[in-house]
Order: C-alpha cells, then sequence, then structure tokens
C-alpha cells in the first residue's frame, strides 16, 4: 500500500476522530474541574473519596443505558453505508422512544435508592452520605441524557460527529458555570456542596437535549432522513437496538462495578488511599477520552465498510485507527511518569492526597498506553456484531484478573496503594492481546447481519 493511499486514510480517519475526541475531551476538562472544585471543599478527603463512587455509581448506571446509542450507532452506520436514507430515520425515531421510556423509568428507581446504592460501596457512613447527595440529584437527568444518546448514535452513523463537538462545548461550559454556582453558592442561590455537582449535571444534560433536538430541526438532516415525517415506534428495529446493545450494556456495568470494587478495596486501605484513587481516575481521562474518540470514529469508519460491502477495508481502517491511539497513548503515558504531581495538582491542592497518588498514577501512565489498541479495535469488533465476544473478554479480564489481583497485592500482601494499582498492567495488556487476536484472525465474510 503506498504513503499517498496510508495518508489519505489516516486524513480520513482524523475527520472523524478529531470532533468525538474534542466532544469527549471537554467532558474531560469537567471532570477535572469538578474534581478540582470539589478537592477544594471542606472535608477534601471525604467528599472526594464520596465523588469517586458517585461518579462511577453514575458511570455503572448510565452505561447500562447509554450503550443503546452503540446499537443506535451500528444500525445507521450500516445503513448509511448501504444509502439507505429512510431507514436511518426509522432507527433515529425508534431509539429516542424508546431511550426516554427506560429513562424515566431509570431515573424514578435511582434517585428513590440513591444513598442506599452510595451507603453499599462506601466504608465510611460520613462517604456515603456525601455520594447519595450526589447521586440523587445527578439521576434526576437521565431521561433527558438518554435522548442525548439516541441524538449521538444516529450522527456519528452518519459521521457527523462535529454536532458531537459543539454540543460538548455548549453543554459542559454550562455544566462548569452550573457547578461553580451550585457548589460554593451564588446569585442568592446557597452553596449545595458535593450535592451542587450533581445538580448542575442534571441541568447541564437538559441543555444538551434541546440542542440535539434543535440541530435535528434543520432541513438538511430533516428532509434527507425524514425522521419526523413517520414518527413511529418500530418494534423490529427496537429490538435490533437492543440486541446489539445489551452486550455492550452488561460489559459496562460489568466493568463498572469491578472498578468501584476495587475503589472498595482502596477504601480498606484507607481514605487518603481511596480519595487519591479517585485522582488519579480523574487524571486518567485525559487520555481515556480521546481514546473512546477514537473508538467512535472505527465504529462509523466499519460499519459504513460493512454497509458497503467492502470487509478488507473495514478490518485496515481498524488497525489505522489503533495505530494512531496508540501513539496518544504513548505520549501522555511518558507524561504522567515524568511529570506526575503537575497532572494531580489540576484535581486536588491537598499534598498528603498528591503524594499518595504519585506511584499510582505512574504505574496508570504506564498500563494505559496498551489501552488504545484494546478499546479501538474493541469498537470496531463491535461494529461487526461481536458484541458479546467483547463483553465477555472485559468482563472475565476486569473481574477475575484485575480486581482479584489488585486485592491480593494491596490488602492481603498489604503492599497498600501500589500493590493495588499494580494490577493494573495486567488488566490491560491481557485485554488487548485478546481483542487484537480476535479482531486480526476473525471471519469478517460472517459479520453478524442487523
Amino acid at each position: 500500500m503506498s504513503l499517498l493511499s496510508i495518508s489519505k486514510d489516516y486524513k480520513y480517519i482524523l475527520r472523524i476522530a478529531l470532533p468525538a475526541i474534542a466532544g469527549l475531551s471537554t467532558q474531560m476538562i469537567v471532570s477535572l474541574v469538578d474534581t478540582a472544585l470539589v478537592g477544594r471543599l471542606p472535608d477534601t478527603e471525604y467528599v472526594l473519596a464520596a465523588m469517586g463512587i458517585g461518579v462511577l455509581a453514575t458511570w455503572a448506571v448510565v452505561s447500562l443505558f447509554s450503550s443503546l446509542a452503540t446499537g443506535t450507532h451500528v444500525l445507521i452506520a450500516r445503513r448509511f453505508g448501504e444509502k439507505n436514507y429512510e431507514d436511518c430515520g426509522k432507527v433515529l425515531n425508534t431509539a429516542i422512544i424508546l431511550t426516554f421510556l427506560i429513562g424515566i423509568f431509570v431515573s424514578f428507581f435511582v434517585v428513590a435508592f440513591s444513598h442506599d446504592i452510595a451507603s453499599f460501596f462506601a466504608a465510611d457512613d460520613k462517604v456515603g452520605f456525601y455520594a447519595g447527595e450526589f447521586l440523587h440529584y445527578r439521576f434526576m437527568g437521565i431521561p433527558f441524557f438518554l435522548i442525548t444518546v439516541s441524538y449521538r448514535g444516529f450522527f456519528f452513523g452518519i459521521g457527523k460527529t462535529k454536532i458531537f463537538m459543539i454540543s460538548g462545548l455548549l453543554v459542559n461550559f454550562l455544566n462548569i458555570v452550573f457547578n461553580i454556582i451550585l457548589i460554593y453558592g451564588a446569585f442568592g442561590i446557597k452553596g449545595m456542596g458535593l450535592a451542587g455537582s450533581g445538580l448542575g449535571s442534571t441541568l447541564a444534560t437538559i441543555c444538551d437535549a434541546i440542542f440535539y433536538f434543535s440541530v435535528s430541526l434543520m432541513p438538511s438532516y430533516r428532509k434527507k432522513f425524514h425522521y419526523f415525517r413517520n414518527l413511529k415506534f418500530v418494534k423490529e428495529i427496537a429490538s435490533s437496538i437492543i440486541k446489539i446493545s445489551l452486550p455492550v450494556s452488561l460489559q459496562n456495568i460489568f466493568i463498572l462495578v469491578g472498578f468501584l470494587s476495587f475503589i472498595s478495596i482502596t477504601g480498606l486501605i484507607g481514605t487518603v488511599e481511596q480519595a487519591a484513587s479517585n485522582v488519579v481516575f480523574s487524571s486518567l481521562l485525559i487520555s481515556l477520552l480521546p481514546c473512546f474518540g477514537f473508538g467512535i470514529a472505527v465504529q462509523t469508519l466499519v460499519g459504513n465498510s460493512i454497509g458497503s460491502g467492502d470487509m478488507v477495508r473495514a478490518k485496515h481502517l481498524g488497525f489505522e485507527t489503533s495505530k494512531l491511539a496508540t501513539i496518544y497513548t504513548v505520549v501522555v503515558g511518558a507524561f504522567f511518569t515524568i511529570a506526575p504531581r503537575l497532572v494531580l495538582a489540576i484535581t486536588t491542592n491537598d499534598q498528603n492526597v498528591i503524594e499518595t497518588a504519585v506511584p499510582a498514577l505512574r504505574i496508570a501512565g504506564f498500563g494505559q498506553i496498551f489501552y488504545g489498541i484494546g478499546v479501538v479495535l474493541a469498537n470496531g469488533l463491535q461494529a461487526s456484531g461481536a458484541t458479546f465476544f467483547v463483553m465477555m473478554a472485559e468482563v472475565i479480564v476486569n473481574w477475575f484478573i484485575f480486581v482479584p489481583i489488585s486485592y491480593f497485592l494491596g490488602v492481603f500482601l498489604k503492599l497498600g496503594l501500589v500493590g493495588a494499582w499494580a494490577a493494573l498492567p495486567f488488566y490491560v495488556l491481557i485485554f488487548a492481546s485478546t481483542i487484537f487476536i480476535k479482531f486480526r484472525f476473525g471471519n469478517w465474510h460472517k459479520y453478524e447481519k442487523v
């Protein structure tokens, strides 16, 4: 293959990936800002530990249903590759109705039991109370969040990732503004502490849903895809969305429960160590979210290629995208290793937490280098229909390697936080290797039809 052809491929990949990365990076910035705001509240160790539980619990519940975007994304990408634009509109209609109904039910349930959920994962009662307050307000916005999930899947599938980028810039700016006001208090509003972070995120989510709906009203999209002309729920499409998304949803919930278990393990080591782990996770978003952006791109590229019947190109674009992601993770990993205190100072000014987190961030920085290969090729496999394989690979590695090793080293052998985080490179390397082998040697001519 010529260098000119490779250059064109990279430009094609980056044209889709970079806006997605930019949109996800705004979420990273909000996460870092939120952690920095909360990290300067009284009871710093307790609220940071509570925020770690609250954020991971939010990801666990939201990811169970936000992965419906994967089903929407894959279906749209396939039909867009086939140039079947009216069916793209039918998929969007069905996805919006499906996700909104699910969101109403989930929001009611989780808001009602927010303190029970938080207390289950908190080793300290005070940490559990703060985390429960955060979850109570954060989950009020789930129905609106899941509407945006459907719109994201649609725009990702047709390659319009710039819409997601604009959405990210707008909604996350509002998120920061709302959180500053509600965490500390302003304009006559009393500061709510960590709970204000949850409410601010909910208000920003509502604005995000309004933005996506406004964009969908534009004639260039409305006339091409006809989603408002035949606004109805199609049972067969809903079944396909769920069929593709369910393994991804289960994968996300199991993995996040695994990470919650890891956070709980660090809580057994100490409250400062649990707070330090939350800060390290927040710092890792600098690396992980852009990898997810490359994953979004590869789902679109592989899905479009499969829709057009070009299996060879589907596999080729997957590998090329993983190369770009790995270049990025190598650079970030080097920065984490060389200047960990500079990274950690972004999220907290508590020197005790920073010094405790330094060795853990260095270990995580090394481990995440190989994450780009794993996450990108996993997204490519999901676009091909192999969502069950990806789920089983990551759940087995997370639950039966990462969590047990972290407990064994950190708690049983009393190696502390360094021992617990030493399990991460094992997790990433084994998962990435498994996914690479499947992507490289899998039979792409037997992809699952959807």
